[in-house]
């Protein structure tokens, strides 16, 4: 009867851990409280590259885009630092997408995150010059 037997093994670190963090969990929670209803939350996590890149796609009701972007997109932005930091704690790259609304009828629709930037035409200086 070894009192040395009976003593917990200490818990491995994070970056020592096997076991991939619950992104899903994540999400769901820094999503849910910018939404009016938080069943129309979908998400869809993907590995791929041999399980050393994470692919998280989401979708949920249209009215509820401004608050989880939030103003200029720092809500988002704020989401996609602690999703990239989770993941690389654990020796992975995440990458997280935002798609239209969660029904069936338009999880096919992309809708927003980056857009793409605004052409000027190139005689845009001399159209103001003359004006």
């Amino acid at each position: 009867m070894s009192s040395s037997n009976s003593a917990p093994d200490p818990a491995p670190s994070p970056t020592e851990s096997s076991t991939h963090p619950d992104f899903v969990g994540l999400v769901r929670f820094l999503v849910e409280p910018f939404l009016d209803s938080p069943t129309s939350l979908s998400i869809d996590c993907e590995r791929l590259s041999g399980g050393s890149r994470v692919w998280i796609r989401i979708a949920f009701k249209g009215e509820d885009r401004g608050r989880v972007f939030g103003r200029g997109g720092r809500n988002i932005q704020a989401i996609r630092t602690v999703i990239r930091a989770t993941a690389k704690l654990s020796g992975l790259t995440a990458h997280l997408d935002v798609y239209g609304e969660s029904s069936s009828d338009s999880a096919s629709e992309k809708g927003g995150g980056h857009r793409p930037p605004r052409q000027r035409p190139r005689n845009a200086a001399k159209l103001r010059k003359s004006s």
